[in-house]
C-alpha cells in the first residue's frame, strides 16, 4: 500500500494557490512538499495542518492506493 496525494495537488489548483503558498499558510517546510511529491510518508500533524489551512478532511487531499493495482 501507499500514499497518493493527487488529490491535494488537484485542490491547489481548484484554490488558485501555489505549492509554496501552500508552505507559507502550513508553516510547512520545502522538504516535506518533496516528500509529498514523492508520495512518501508525512506526519498526521502535517496532514492535519494543510486541512486546517485549506478548510477540508484528510480523504479530500489524499488516497491510499492498493500497490498491486496497475
Amino acid at each position: 500500500m501507499s500514499v497518493s496525494y493527487k488529490k491535494l495537488w488537484k485542490l491547489l489548483i481548484d484554490k488558485d494557490m501555489k505549492k509554496r503558498d501552500l508552505m507559507q499558510v502550513t508553516g510547512i517546510s520545502n522538504f516535506t512538499i518533496s516528500k509529498l511529491n514523492r508520495g512518501e510518508n508525512v506526519t498526521t500533524d502535517i496532514l492535519v495542518r494543510i486541512c486546517k489551512a485549506l478548510e477540508c478532511n484528510i480523504g479530500d487531499i489524499m488516497d491510499i492506493v492498493d500497490d498491486d493495482v496497475k
